[in-house]
C-alpha cells in the first residue's frame, strides 16, 4: 500500500510541477481583457522583444522557449528575416550613399552569426538554453567550424565590387586570430582590409565600448563608415556610429 502511495505521489508531483510552470507563464502574460495565450505566443513575444532590445542582459534562453528558438534559428523564417536585412543594406548603398571612391568608403561587419554561423555549436547547447561556457565556445571557434551565412556573403561581395573597404570588428580575442582568418577565407570571406579583435588591453571593456572605440579609430584615419551589420546591439550602438546600422536576428545569446 505504501509503495503504491509513493508511486502515486511521485506522479502527482511531476504533473503538478509541470502544470504549475505552464500556469505561471500564462498567468503572467494574460492580457487585461482575459485573452488566453499559448506557450508559442509567449516565446514569440520574448524573441521579438529581444530583437527590439526591450529584453537585455539575459544569461540563457527561457527553458520553456528552447525548442521554439531552436526551430526558429533553423527555419526558413530565420533565413527570410536575415535576407531582408541584407536587402535593406544593399538598398541603403544604392540610394543613400554617394561613394567617393578614394579608398575611405568603409563598412563594418561583426563576425559570429553575422558572417560565420555558430548555430552548429549552439545546437549542441540547447540553442542558448545552457549557460555559456566561454572555454568550450572558444575551443569550437579555434577549430574553424563556422559556416558562411549566405545572405552576408551576398553583401560582402557586393561591397567588394563597389570598392568599399571592409573592416571586421569582433569580440573574439586576439589568440583566435589565426583560426578566425583561416575559417573566414575557407568559407569565402576574403579581401577585407582589417580584422580587429580584442587584445589584452580590451579585456576590461564591455563589447559595446570596445567596438565604439574601434570605430573611432577608423574615423580618425579618415574613413567614412557607411554602414554596420551585426547580430548584437553591442555591435551597432554607441558613438561614433555609422551612417546606417543594421541588426540581424539572433535570440540565442546576448552580448553587452
Amino acid at each position: 500500500m505504501a509503495r503504491k502511495f509513493g508511486i502515486f505521489f511521485t506522479i502527482f508531483c511531476l504533473l503538478f510541477t509541470s502544470s504549475l510552470a505552464d500556469w505561471n507563464i500564462l498567468k503572467e502574460y494574460k492580457t487585461n481583457d482575459g485573452l488566453k495565450i499559448s506557450l508559442k505566443n509567449y516565446c514569440e513575444s520574448w524573441r521579438m522583444n529581444v530583437e527590439l532590445h526591450n529584453i537585455r542582459n539575459y544569461v540563457v534562453v527561457p527553458q520553456e522557449c528552447v525548442t521554439y528558438i531552436g526551430k526558429y534559428m533553423t527555419s526558413t523564417q530565420y533565413k527570410v528575416d536575415s535576407e531582408r536585412t541584407i536587402d535593406e543594406c544593399i538598398l541603403h548603398l544604392s540610394t543613400n550613399c554617394i561613394l567617393e571612391n578614394d579608398g575611405k568608403d568603409a563598412w563594418i561587419f561583426d563576425i559570429d552569426d553575422t558572417l560565420l554561423s555558430s548555430i552548429p555549436y549552439y545546437k549542441k547547447n540547447e540553442f542558448g538554453g545552457n549557460k555559456l561556457n566561454v572555454t568550450s565556445l572558444e575551443d569550437w571557434m579555434s577549430q574553424g567550424k563556422g559556416t558562411a551565412l549566405g545572405h552576408s556573403v551576398k553583401l560582402f561581395n557586393h561591397l567588394k565590387k563597389l570598392g568599399v573597404k571592409i573592416f571586421l570588428v569582433s569580440s573574439r580575442r586576439e589568440h583566435l586570430r589565426s583560426a578566425t582568418t583561416d575559417n573566414l577565407v575557407h568559407v569565402g570571406f576574403y579581401g577585407w582590409s582589417s580584422l580587429i579583435l580584442r587584445g589584452q588591453e580590451d579585456e576590461c571593456k564591455n563589447v559595446q565600448k570596445f567596438k565604439a572605440e574601434a570605430r573611432s579609430k577608423l574615423i580618425s584615419k579618415g574613413y567614412r563608415i557607411l554602414g554596420i551589420v551585426g547580430d548584437q546591439w553591442s555591435s551597432i550602438v554607441g558613438l561614433p556610429s555609422a551612417k546606417r546600422t543594421f541588426k540581424l536576428p539572433n535570440p540565442m545569446y546576448y552580448v553587452a
